[in-house]
């Protein structure tokens, strides 16, 4: 079986599982199954790095974006800064992205601008987009059904009502789950993991956050995506090897670019 970990913060990683060891944090998810990873930017300042780490790791890819929060926080760029980084053979995709309203909705405008930034680089490049929705689902929806993108993305750690998903559907989107599945509270969000279709399923850790259960509570790495599948296969009732061949089939189909 294979699983990939299609979100994942590896240069945030606790390590201290593995005694430090980046590598051996990496060799521990092989062993157990997990194939590739998609490292995650999340503003201008560690774009070099999460592109280095896709340089230095064959099964590794990387996306380049500013997350609605750091927006908020004034981390800013222009489009032929985020063009030039996209450009980079090893970058899969333009992200993480979109708008967070949950701490400070007073910066909506500020995320929205941002969030625009990045849709015009996906209308120029095709490359797909990694979406961060928290109460924000109408105005997310809302610029993406505006922008005419010629591809599409994920709405990444889905957390929202199954109207949310089916419009993210419609617009070409694939739905990612984390570990906030596996959480007992989480009776709706299986609900709605069960009636995604198969080829538009993803999984992913969000690691070092939101560990799933058994795990909850510590810092969560990328071989607990395991659990996640695990999870997913329970709640569709599929096994977990058919669920690891969707999903990894679905990643290879949503970012070309880290097809191996």
């Amino acid at each position: 079986m294979h699983f990939v970990d299609s979100h994942c913060h590896l240069d945030r990683l606790d390590l201290s599982l593995h005694d430090g060891s980046l590598d051996a944090a990496l060799d521990a998810a092989r062993a157990r199954g997990v194939s590739q990873f998609l490292c995650i930017g999340v503003d201008a300042g560690n774009a070099p790095t999460v592109q280095a780490l896709a340089e230095r790791y064959a099964d590794v890819h990387c996306a380049v974006g500013i997350h609605p929060l750091d927006a908020a926080q004034g981390s800013a760029i222009d489009l032929d800064w985020l063009l030039e980084r996209l450009a980079h053979p090893r970058v899969a995709a333009i992200g993480e992205t979109g708008l967070d309203y949950h701490y400070q909705p007073d910066t909506a405008e500020i995320q929205q601008q941002s969030f625009a930034l990045h849709l015009e680089a996906a209308r120029r490049t095709a490359l797909p987009l990694v979406i961060h929705t928290r109460e924000a689902r109408a105005d997310t929806l809302a610029m993406l059904g505006a922008a005419d993108l010629p591809g599409a993305g994920v709405l990444h750690c889905f957390t929202e009502d199954w109207a949310t998903a089916k419009a993210a559907l419609d617009l070409g989107f694939y739905i990612s789950f984390s570990g906030i599945l596996t959480f007992r509270n989480a009776a709706e969000l299986r609900d709605v993991a069960r009636q995604v279709p198969a080829d538009r399923l993803l999984v992913e850790t969000d690691s070092p956050y939101l560990a799933p259960v058994p795990h909850r509570g510590k810092a969560n790495l990328p071989q607990f995506v395991v659990e996640v599948a695990q999870c997913l296969a329970d709640v569709r009732g599929v096994s977990l090897a058919t669920l690891a061949e969707q999903t990894t089939a679905n990643f290879r189909r949503l970012f070309p670019r880290a097809a191996l």
